[in-house]
């Protein structure tokens, strides 16, 4: 059963993918999985810290829902997907977007923890953490926070990702709930979506 969603309404699911290098290939089979209507956001952070990001134009072959990159103020809505753009932090608040400037300009980013540790802060809805492909380990600091506010959290089958390190740290912190490949990532999404 569908959950109808009032215009406005902040308690609908975000799904947080955060992932680098490697990322593109779980995010487009991820996406093809996806029911356009099932009623969550999709906020990809990609940890890209200076070039700027394609995503935004290449990820629309790969799913019916708009996607956007993500602008100042821009609101969260269920049924979209949004693209982090290059060197900014991004947080959440009264449920749209704010862009910080980068905190971490030098050495692997963080910007997946930061948006993460955001969301445990100032979301209403369920928080679904998916760590991908990348290197580093970005994200990983914040999968206990996710699920102390009940949140769900799920980590790339390594042997599916082009670069293990970021679902590999993620699993290290103890605090996944499942490992699964891209595919089943969607699956369990629709799973908890339809709940």
């Amino acid at each position: 059963m569908r959950i109808a969603h009032k215009q406005g309404a902040k308690d609908f699911p975000v799904v947080c993918v955060g992932g680098s290098a490697g990322g593109l290939d779980a995010y487009t089979r991820l996406l093809r999985n996806l029911p356009a209507d099932m009623g969550v956001a999709v906020v990809i952070v990609n940890h890209l810290r200076t070039v700027s990001t394609l995503l935004h134009e290449i990820l629309p072959r790969s799913t019916a829902m708009p996607v956007k990159l993500i602008t100042e103020g821009l609101v969260l809505q269920p049924n979209h997907v949004f693209i982090i753009p290059a060197q900014r932090d991004l947080h959440v608040l009264e449920g749209g977007f704010q862009l910080k400037p980068i905190s971490k300009p030098r050495g692997w980013p963080d910007v997946i923890t930061v948006f993460l540790r955001s969301l445990t802060q100032h979301w209403d809805g369920t928080i679904i953490a998916v760590i991908v492909s990348g290197y580093d380990g970005d994200g990983a600091d914040a999968l206990c926070g996710i699920k102390e506010v009940g949140g769900i959290t799920i980590a790339q089958k390594l042997e599916t990702a082009s670069q293990p390190d970021m679902p590999a740290s993620a699993i290290a912190s103890g605090c996944i709930d499942f490992i699964l490949s891209p595919e089943d990532i969607a699956q369990k999404i629709r799973e908890i979506a339809f709940k």
